[in-house]
């Protein structure tokens, strides 16, 4: 498999990275976090807007750049190292693929998306999982439209969202596809999104319950097949770009780490010349390189493999960028001594998100599982 990167996607590597470095430094994002989560709308508005970044990975009769999964993970990558607060994740990488896989009519909304006009979360399934076993939403068919039932723990982005994609059940067991518009429901006592404060507060989280929530036949985007499907392809496209963003994260604090030791004098030398504090940032290096060529060889396998050979990469990639943001988040935190763990210092914020995106879609958990069930025989045990 061509691992290479073309010079297109170098362009829109380096770009997004100036731009972020720029835009959501530490102090951007603790102004935008410091009374809770929250997102930077000003940030939002750059890139979705005016750099079309939500576009990227879209074809172009979507109004896209069309320049697929491997272009998105490089974005993601960026957002990640930067800890972008802005519902970027949600918007292009989980609600655009959903789309994409329902019905005709979400042709505009789709290029609504990618013009950065709206933004989209999506309700997926509390047991981690990328089937609908996992939804506890049902919906009633009646001649006026369907009757929602049902909750959700945790939703990313949901607060503040243009759209929300809900999955749900109908009485025949079938599996369906919702969009509801929070903002013209937000009186309704049948629609209840309510904000979580959370441990890692760049990226906000909302319940959600529907006690007999009344919509009409048009929110019901895809049914049946075409619902699963649509699941399946956000579920996995999402944990992909979920590892990219880890791996950004990773990067970050082996940057970090690596400057604050060069800084950093003991004994009347910097801490970076000890032999031992080498040795730990270049286990941190090798994490984040073995990361990214897992990342970034799943995110061809996502344009160019079968589902099934596709699914197993992006399972490795995000058992890889897990063990590497979480092993690089806490010798962060070592490595600065005292004061890593301080509010004032950025690896907290790091390992915050270590251990919050750990448990997002299942975790490494949910990948190792997969990859027992569906791996090569050589992978299994006995």
């Amino acid at each position: 498999m061509d691992f290479s990167i073309s010079v297109e996607h170098q362009m829109v590597r380096d770009s997004a990275r100036d731009y972020l470095a720029a835009h959501s430094d530490p102090a951007a994002v603790r102004r935008v976090t410091e009374a809770g989560p929250a997102h930077d709308d000003a940030l939002w508005r750059a890139i979705a807007g005016e750099l079309g970044w939500c576009g990227i990975a879209l074809p172009e009769t979507a109004g896209g750049a069309g320049l697929g999964a491997p272009g998105l993970v490089l974005l993601q990558e960026q957002l990640g190292q930067r800890l972008a607060c802005v519902p970027f994740w949600s918007t292009a990488c989980v609600a655009a693929p959903w789309l994409q896989g329902s019905a005709a009519h979400s042709a505009q909304r789709l290029e609504r998306l990618a013009a950065g006009e709206c933004r989209a979360a999506a309700v997926l399934p509390d047991d981690g999982g990328w089937h609908y076993d996992g939804v506890a939403i049902t919906a009633q068919a009646g001649a006026d439209g369907f009757v929602l039932h049902g909750s959700a723990a945790q939703v990313a982005d949901a607060c503040g969202t243009d759209w929300l994609l809900v999955p749900a059940r109908l009485d025949d067991g079938s599996p369906a596809l919702f969009l509801l518009e929070p903002a013209a429901l937000a009186r309704d006592v049948r629609f209840v999104l309510a904000p979580l404060d959370t441990l890692d507060r760049t990226r906000p989280l909302a319940s959600l319950r529907l006690d007999g929530l009344s919509v009409a036949p048009g929110a019901c985007l895809a049914r049946g097949n075409d619902a699963a499907q649509g699941l399946a392809r956000a579920w996995w496209h999402g944990k992909l770009m979920l590892a990219a963003e880890q791996l950004g994260a990773a990067q970050q604090c082996l940057d970090l780490t690596v400057a604050y030791a060069s800084e950093r004098i003991q004994f009347g030398r910097a801490i970076a010349s000890f032999q031992a504090v080498k040795h730990r940032c270049a286990q941190m290096m090798v994490l984040v390189e073995a990361a990214r060529s897992a990342v970034y060889g799943a995110a061809q396998a996502w344009e160019s493999e079968p589902a099934d050979h596709a699914r197993l990469e992006i399972a490795a990639a995000s058992v890889a960028a897990d063990d590497a943001l979480r092993f690089c988040a806490q010798e962060a935190i070592q490595l600065h001594g005292g004061v890593g763990f301080t509010w004032e210092y950025d690896p907290q914020l790091y390992f915050k998100r270590a251990q919050a995106a750990g448990h997002w879609l299942g975790g490494a958990r949910a990948a190792l599982a997969y990859l027992a069930d569906h791996g090569p025989q050589a992978w299994r045990t006995a």
